[in-house]
């Protein structure tokens, strides 16, 4: 893959899945715009020549306004948008807050619709460009007794999301394609039972961020992949009992 002068905007940038993914377009050449509340102060990111950082909260649309003028003005333009954005809150249904879902449907759902609009503006401009969204296998293969009906909610949009706009912008050179991983090794599952996780995958163990900056890698070389969705979850899909 000839990633010269390539550009990508990476949402959730600071940790977990959209750091890993972002350190690795930036080891193959990319140019990397950065996004996450705090991002300026990420131990592990330092702003340079090929990588910008922006702070800001993905779910407000001035947030999304400035990632994509960034992109354009630092590197003149945007071939990769990465949705990792996002958060989990997991509770019995009726115990949902209105602030909790407000929360969920900023980052969740608002936080890659108003940076996907500013992105496919600037692409359909370019006639190329690639967005690729984080989702999760649990919107197919929920577990029995958890709570996780507002994740679902709002991380299920995702994929119909990115088939939609497929074929809306595929005349203008623009492929959309969703990553769905089931429980990955992330901070956000450092203090929980890993080994009772695995046990969720058929194949036993937690996905890991580098097995879905694989599967980004992958759609990235393969302009005949568009409006797909690409499960990283040892099966469960397929019908395999959690």
């Amino acid at each position: 893959m000839n990633a010269e002068h390539q550009t990508a905007i990476v949402t959730g940038a600071s940790s977990g899945i959209g750091l890993g993914i972002t350190q690795s377009l930036l080891e193959r050449g990319y140019h990397v715009v950065g996004n996450s509340r705090s991002i300026s102060k990420s131990k592990e990111l330092k702003a340079s020549g090929n990588l910008v950082l922006l702070d800001g909260d993905i779910s407000k649309k001035e947030t999304a306004v400035k990632v994509a003028d960034a992109a354009i003005r630092h590197f003149g333009r945007i071939d990769l948008l990465v949705n990792s954005a996002g958060i989990y809150i997991p509770k019995p249904f009726t115990e949902y807050t209105p602030e909790d879902f407000e929360m969920m449907i900023g980052t969740n759902i608002a936080g890659y619709f108003f940076i996907t609009q500013q992105a496919v503006t600037q692409m359909r401009k370019q006639k190329s460009g690639h967005i690729v969204s984080v989702s999760t296998v649990l919107t197919d293969q929920p577990l029995a007794g958890a709570p996780i009906s507002l994740p679902v909610l709002t991380k299920s949009t995702i994929p119909a999301f990115s088939r939609a706009l497929a074929m809306e912008y595929v005349a203008d050179g623009i492929r959309v394609n969703t990553i769905s991983p089931g429980v990955v090794d992330t901070p956000m599952h450092a203090n929980d039972d890993h080994e009772f996780l695995k046990k969720l995958h058929p194949i036993p163990r937690l996905v890991q961020i580098s097995e879905i900056v694989a599967a980004l890698l992958y759609l990235e070389s393969a302009p005949m992949v568009n409006g797909e969705n690409i499960r990283i979850d040892g099966g469960a899909h397929a019908g395999a009992k959690w």
